[in-house]
């Protein structure tokens, strides 16, 4: 377990002007995701993963990406690799949901306010950006999987791998406006480890 920390002065969040379909996506304001700093400098949103292990737990329940209020929530999600992803409308307007990859077959495709719910599947391990094509503030990332031991920072830049065997390994910090950074961890049988991690805009 651990937290990541924002080095320097945090940014104030760009707000976001709702230009289409006010009626819903300008209910409540909304702000850009791309860098969120929070109490204490914790940055929010950075993917943690280890890079020297293949297999142990199960992977858990099933993410699912909504599109809440025009906006992707959550802003990151994780889906296994092979498994099938929901992708929900539940806001009654058309979204048009863009993938940008290069190891998964991109897709861009229109979801009326009838469907609200498509099914989407990767086969490779991949950091996917998206966006909606029908409103463009709306962006968000799949991180597809390739195994269990990832997580996402919550607002205070803390995160938590469970059930990590005993053994020596390596930690990526991913952020997509900072970059990555990394960290060496020794877990102890039995044991827990805590890393303090650090990023910046230089």
């Amino acid at each position: 377990s651990g937290t990541v920390k924002f080095v320097g002065t945090a940014p104030e969040p760009k707000a976001i002007e709702a230009t289409k379909d006010a009626a819903v996506c300008a209910k409540t304001p909304k702000f850009e995701e791309s860098l969120l700093v929070g109490d204490g400098n914790g940055l929010k949103n950075v993917v943690v993963s280890i890079t020297n292990i293949s297999g142990g737990k199960d992977f858990g329940d099933a993410m699912v990406l909504d599109q809440k209020e025009c906006l992707y929530t959550p802003h990151i999600t994780l889906t296994p690799v092979g498994a099938e992803l929901e992708i929900l409308n539940n806001d009654g307007i058309l979204h048009n949901i863009h993938s940008y990859s290069e190891a998964n077959p991109a897709f861009n495709q229109a979801q009326p306010k009838f469907r609200k719910k498509l099914k989407k599947k990767f086969e490779q391990p991949e950091i996917v950006r998206i966006e909606c094509d029908a409103h463009g503030w709306m962006e968000g990332w799949i991180v597809v999987m390739e195994h269990p031991y990832y997580a996402v920072s919550d607002g205070s830049g803390a995160f938590i791998l469970s059930d990590v065997p005993a053994g020596e390994y390596e930690l990526k910090f991913w952020h997509e406006t900072l970059g990555e950074a990394m960290k060496n961890v020794t877990v102890e049988a039995g044991g827990e480890a805590s890393v303090c991690a650090e990023m910046s805009q230089s």
